[in-house]
């Protein structure tokens, strides 16, 4: 039996831990936010590539070190049967964490090797010059975002085109710089431990499952949208003809006119105001965090939104709080059509991410932090439920309101619903497209990995998985060259499982979403609280009382366009008649302070603000006026 002496050094050696990796931890996320945002060195504090592969190798050390795993376990055994509960949890968690990266020496160097690697092609990739040769044969430059952008809204197909050849010129780019060796070398480190490849090494530590078993739902998600995706093939090649299956003129063709119908509605000078009132009346709160927002796009900034948690919330053991601080992105040109909702959109999910891990209450960071052990599907699931609302009716009668505050006439809803969801199982698609190629990807020789088969491989995934290549080519997906991003898409696609079967038992248990106050208590109750101390698998069934499955997406891609037509305009003419300006004007409390940045520049801070989040929010709407009076 233990004594109090054992607890007393056991939870010595917890709390040295949690303030050692709370210190290393820090350090590397603001290496992370300042490369990733090009930001300015200062005298304490320089940003670089060998700084960002150093502070993250200093914080791999602490969690890879195996003699930590061996004190861990034996403190854990010396301790007698009453021993705080929080106590036993940390000594748990931080076993569970350092066995995903402890290692021997050897395979330490090989993860350095593969770290430093990732680290220089994440900042060529940073600062590579994308963008597309117009008529006149000059270069212009352009984002990923922005490209993405011209080929659902240029009118011009040489155009879109060009657009579209300039995201392809990701890949050979990414090839040619190092991505090559950093597969070899992933996969070298996967398998040293014991895994089959790096794919596999992945999903088992991020969430608990091997590859095999990721597959078999994947599979079965794939098989049973097979037929609906060739049926939309055969719908989108009879409405628009044979060019719209030509990957540069999909997008535009199912637009149509109706992202421009849309953009007067979504003005994105107003899209974080209307971020604050959704949530606020959802009942969503951020126990006391702060949020920095970058939102803007910006030469050599990165090209993909994100959001991290340098300070991770947690509960200290003097019973204190440690609120959460996050980093969020997004690249939004507030000039070009659609990007209000881009941004509006973006911001729901990044935000959904922000509130989630603001709300963890657990007794160590450990349990905040967004590595492995922690569910990537989990992450994913908070945010993508919350995002899904800017599609409801429900919701765009409320929120998506021109600059005079007039909503969004329902029948332009009605033409988006008829144009484009017989075509809703390509996003389904395209979101699987990437699994399956990382998965092949890593499934490779070794002599077969080369820049030349990498390129053809992506393309052969796109035309089995999406019936030809897509939009989006699968190379230019910024998530496949990143460390922590790597292996990962499989969690969008398990976690919008979740948020269909998530949606559903919301409607059957109050018949609404939308300004639902219930939404936040249960998210955070459910789900939120726990970090990564419960699986993402149990914890669905345990609010919905079902296993996750596909069927209530698959139920809803199969849905009758006039059935769906009707309930949206249901939803549409009750949330018009709930709608006044007495609740619009309210002055929304997140329980947060929100900074607005444009790099090294601060915008609005609402903790300096006389009107709070709304204050900050109008001094960055003020701030966008200004900037596109500019250009």
């Amino acid at each position: 039996m233990g004594s109090n002496n054992d607890v007393a050094t056991a939870q010595l050696f917890v709390d040295e831990f949690n303030r050692d990796y709370e210190v290393k931890h820090l350090a590397f996320e603001e290496q992370f936010w300042g490369t990733k945002m090009d930001l300015s060195s200062t005298d304490d504090l320089v940003f670089s590539a060998e700084n960002l592969s150093q502070t993250k190798k200093e914080m791999e050390d602490l969690l890879s070190d195996f003699q930590t795993v061996e004190k861990a376990r034996a403190l854990k055994n010396t301790l007698p049967e009453a021993a705080p509960k929080d106590l036993v949890d940390c000594l748990d968690i931080i076993i569970r964490t350092c066995s995903c990266y402890s290692t021997s020496p050897d395979i330490k160097e090989v993860r350095e090797a593969t770290s430093r690697l990732e680290s220089e092609l994440e900042l060529k990739r940073n600062r590579m010059e994308s963008g597309y040769v117009d008529a006149d044969g000059n270069f212009q430059k352009a984002s990923s975002v922005g490209l993405r952008n011209m080929m659902q809204t240029n009118s011009d197909e040489a155009l879109r085109k060009a657009a579209y050849e300039g995201l392809r010129c990701i890949g050979p780019f990414v090839c040619g710089n190092g991505f090559v060796e950093i597969i070899k070398l992933r996969n070298k480190l996967a398998k040293s431990l014991g895994f089959e490849d790096y794919y596999d090494y992945k999903v088992t530590n991020a969430e608990g499952m091997s590859k095999k078993k990721l597959f078999e739902i994947m599979d079965g998600l794939e098989e049973g949208t097979r037929s609906i995706m060739v049926a939309s093939l055969k719908e989108l090649e009879k409405r628009h003809g044979a060019d719209a299956l030509k990957p540069w003129n999909t997008s535009f063709k199912l637009a149509g006119s109706i992202v421009e119908k849309m953009d007067p509605y979504f003005p994105f000078s107003k899209a974080p105001e209307r971020y604050v009132q959704s949530y606020s009346r959802m009942g969503i709160a951020y126990e006391g965090s702060t949020m920095n927002l970058d939102l803007l796009e910006r030469e050599n900034k990165y090209s993909n939104g994100f959001c991290h948690w340098p300070r991770v919330a947690w509960t200290k053991p003097d019973g204190s709080w440690q609120p959460s601080t996050a980093n969020f992105t997004s690249l939004a040109n507030p000039k070009a059509v659609g990007s209000g909702l881009r941004a509006l959109t973006t911001l729901m999910h990044e935000a959904g991410h922000a509130a989630h891990f603001a709300n963890i209450k657990q007794p160590s960071p450990l349990f905040g932090q967004e590595r492995a052990p922690f569910s990537a599907a989990l992450a994913e699931g908070q945010s993508m439920f919350l995002d899904s609302l800017v599609g409801d009716a429900a919701w765009r009668a409320k929120y998506a309101r021109d600059i005079d505050g007039k909503p969004i006439p329902f029948e332009i809803i009605e033409e988006e619903i008829r144009s484009t969801h017989p075509f809703a199982v390509r996003q389904l698609r395209s979101m699987i497209s990437v699994p399956y190629f990382e998965k092949a990807l890593y499934e490779l020789p070794d002599d077969e990995v080369t820049p030349e088969r990498i390129q053809t491989l992506a393309d052969e995934v796109e035309k089995k998985i999406q019936g030809g290549l897509g939009p989006r080519p699968l190379l230019s997906v910024p998530h496949i060259i990143s460390d922590e991003a790597s292996c990962y898409y499989h969690a969008y696609v398990l976690a919008e499982m979740s948020v269909h079967q998530n949606r559903a038992f919301f409607m059957k248990r109050d018949g609404y979403i939308v300004d639902n106050p219930k939404i936040g208590p249960t998210m955070a109750s459910s789900y939120w609280k726990y970090g990564n101390s419960r699986t993402f698998l149990e914890l669905v069934k345990e609010l919905t009382g079902k296993e996750l499955s596909g069927d209530a997406w698959v139920a809803e891609l199969q849905q009758d366009v006039e059935e769906l037509v009707a309930s949206e305009k249901k939803d549409y003419e009750k949330s018009i008649q709930e709608y006044s300006e007495s609740t619009t004007s309210a002055n929304p409390d997140l329980n947060m302070v929100v900074r607005f940045v444009d790099g090294d520049r601060l915008i609005s801070d609402s903790s300096k603000s006389p009107n709070g989040v709304l204050g900050a929010c109008n001094e960055f709407e003020a701030f966008v006026k200004e900037r596109m009076a500019e250009e």
